[in-house]
């Protein structure tokens, strides 16, 4: 079976007044349908530019996207690519299009030319969805950083797109926030949904099934969080953080016989009471 999105041999590079940048260097990656995957990747390493390919926001400067098949860089194919792959961005205030909740989440749908009784069900189901049924008639405005993110991807949810692509959605939000935001994005993984989860977060990375890890717009190291994140020396070179158990573990493993591949507080309580 064909991955649901392929990136072949990709580069992007912008132009500046400056000079041209290279963005993205190569890039070659497959996702399959109902997959949970994070990117994560220092401050211009190319995560976001390479989220903004997935739905043609962006379009190779050289090299192939294809979304279900179908290749981004043509024309003919940008409505169904876009039906297909919704995105959620860091700032939900600057997603945000209208006065009251329940008409951002349909604003999407009306683009769409969706019948007005289809767009009031869907609405419903969505802010059911993402546990925001009771603030259908809220301003926005009065909503908390976590509450707007979740409208955010309540109008995603809506448009019943197959992947959901959130490009760092907890950056502006504090703890709570960020375990809320997580939580649903699981919730909605479980339900079928395919998820591309660009994060600076690693405990958050580590709750995907494989993590791609990006430097200077190549793609360095692909596995699942157990091998990405219990190579503790390694990630700490490329200068990521690493979640707090499986640095313990590290710590610890000075004074206690400890298997290599302990990634949660789970595992090491487990391993330490061996």
């Amino acid at each position: 079976m064909d991955a649901l999105i392929r990136v072949e041999n990709l580069r992007h590079v912008y132009k500046t007044a400056s000079g041209d940048k290279l963005a993205l260097d190569g890039v070659n990656l497959s996702i399959d349908a109902g997959e949970f995957v994070a990117i994560i990747g220092t401050n211009g390493s190319g995560k976001s530019t390479l989220a903004k390919h997935f739905n043609a926001l962006l379009l190779p400067t050289s090299g192939k996207v294809f979304v279900d098949g179908l290749d981004t860089s043509d024309e003919e194919n940008l409505w169904h690519v876009r039906e297909n792959v919704g995105m959620v961005f860091q700032n939900p205030d600057s997603e945000i299009v209208a006065a009251i909740v329940e008409d951002d989440v349909a604003f999407g749908l009306e683009n769409l030319g969706i019948a007005p009784d289809k767009i009031r069900e869907r609405v419903d189901l969505a802010l059911d969805a993402v546990n925001m049924s009771g603030y259908k008639v809220f301003a926005p405005s009065k909503l908390s950083g976590g509450q707007k993110q979740r409208i955010a991807i309540a109008g995603v949810v809506a448009m019943q797109t197959k992947v959901i692509v959130l490009d760092e959605p907890t950056a502006m939000l504090d703890p709570q926030g960020r375990r809320e935001i997580l939580s649903l994005v699981k919730r909605l993984h479980a339900q079928g949904k395919t998820i591309i989860y660009i994060t600076h977060f690693m405990e958050e990375a580590a709750e995907a099934q494989r993590v791609f890890v990006m430097e200077r717009g190549k793609i360095l190291r692909v596995g699942t969080p157990h091998e990405i994140f219990t190579n503790v020396a390694e990630m700490k070179r490329l200068g990521f953080d690493v979640p707090v158990a499986a640095e313990l573990a590290e710590r610890l493993r000075g004074k206690f016989k400890l298997p290599k591949n302990i990634l949660t507080a789970d595992e090491l309580a487990e391993a330490l009471h061996r």
